[in-house]
């Protein structure tokens, strides 16, 4: 009786597993047709989602001021007003040079694109001798170049009706990230009372490892990025380099991708230095090496430590995949999904199995 309820069991989830596989073959050919309610929905659910995060991210900093017998509002204010203090001064002190780099940037495409153009003759006239196919191959690979800095370009420029929403978005998500880290322990019994009550101890569990490995990571990683943008500031600043604010925040933002984002940084600074002079370039590449040294060697492993736990074949693996599949943005994503399905996956196969018995 008991080998025959076994059976039926699998069979049941063999059903459920064909019927899941063909639901999301019918999502990824009906694509085209919910696409726009899809946008819609996300453009609605997106700043819930990053409030949502935020209170994630700073509900353990809370609980450590409430600790002191401080109320938790005027914790999330305290937390608030040295947040916008901090950012504030930011503003005050370096928007207007971003500014002034940005307005001198645009300004300056058109010598950028003339010296762009010397140094391509200049590669021309020093690989003269070698055979015609070879300055084929190059014009294609320079001409995808430019294509896909273009296509860039122009979905920026499309985009930019987008910037209201954007400043809407901007003015909401601190206010419900306020309520969020309010109500954070009632939002917690309402996602509790969803579940049924035996799964209680599992799903607090599940949460648990998830914060000692996800969170640690998320926290770190944000506090390495904003040091590495700085040091790549100052020594870019420092070796004479235009732009040095703007690439230094590109810099900083595209090393939370770890293993390629360096390199994704560093391409705008290289691009920029060859329009200046060679001795520039070799300058920019030692700042980039001498940043991520310091990365590797020493914040990364103090600041994150191997709090997600992952051998990097598999964090690779995820970034190949995620690169194809979302961009810069699915390998923005990589990492923390990976985090999640680390902890998630063993866990719910354990409880799975404690349930057939």
């Amino acid at each position: 009786m008991k080998n025959q309820a076994k059976k039926v069991r699998i069979a049941l989830q063999l059903i459920i597993l064909c019927l899941a596989v063909l639901f999301f073959y019918l999502l990824i050919i009906l694509f085209p047709f919910y696409k726009s309610l899809l946008l819609m929905f996300f453009q609605i659910i997106l700043p819930f989602l990053i409030a949502g995060l935020i209170a994630y991210l700073l509900h353990p900093v809370v609980e450590k001021i409430h600790q002191y017998n401080i109320p938790r509002t005027i914790a999330i204010l305290l937390i608030y007003l040295f947040f916008f203090l901090i950012a504030g001064l930011g503003i005050y002190f370096y928007f207007p040079t971003i500014v002034r780099q940005l307005n001198e940037f645009r300004l300056n495409i058109p010598q950028l694109i003339e010296s762009y153009q010397t140094f391509l003759y200049s590669i021309y006239d020093q690989t003269s001798f070698l055979p015609e196919g070879f300055h084929d191959k190059l014009d294609e690979f320079f001409l995808n170049i430019e294509n896909r800095l273009g296509n860039i370009f122009t979905a920026i420029m499309d985009n930019i009706p987008m910037v209201f929403d954007v400043f809407v978005m901007i003015a909401v998500i601190p206010i419900l990230s306020f309520y969020f880290l309010k109500d954070y322990s009632r939002l917690e019994k309402g996602v509790l009372k969803l579940i049924p009550t035996r799964y209680h101890a599992f799903t607090k569990r599940l949460a648990n490892e998830m914060e000692e490995s996800l969170g640690q990571y998320i926290r770190g990683q944000i506090l390495v990025c904003f040091l590495v943008g700085f040091i790549a500031y100052l020594l870019l600043k420092w070796i004479g380099m235009e732009y040095s604010i703007l690439l230094g925040v590109i810099i900083g933002l595209t090393n939370f991708i770890p293993y390629f984002g360096p390199i994704i940084g560093a391409i705008p600074a290289l691009l920029i230095a060859f329009t200046i002079s060679t001795k520039m370039v070799l300058f920019v590449l030692l700042v980039i090496l001498a940043v991520q040294l310091t990365e590797g060697n020493l914040l990364s492993p103090f600041i994150v430590g191997k709090s997600i736990r992952i051998h990097p074949v598999y964090i690779i693996l995820a970034l190949f995949i995620a690169a194809k599949v979302g961009g810069v943005i699915g390998m923005i994503l990589a990492v923390p999904l990976l985090a999640i399905g680390r902890v998630a996956v063993p866990l719910i196969y354990r409880q799975m199995k404690q349930i057939d018995r």
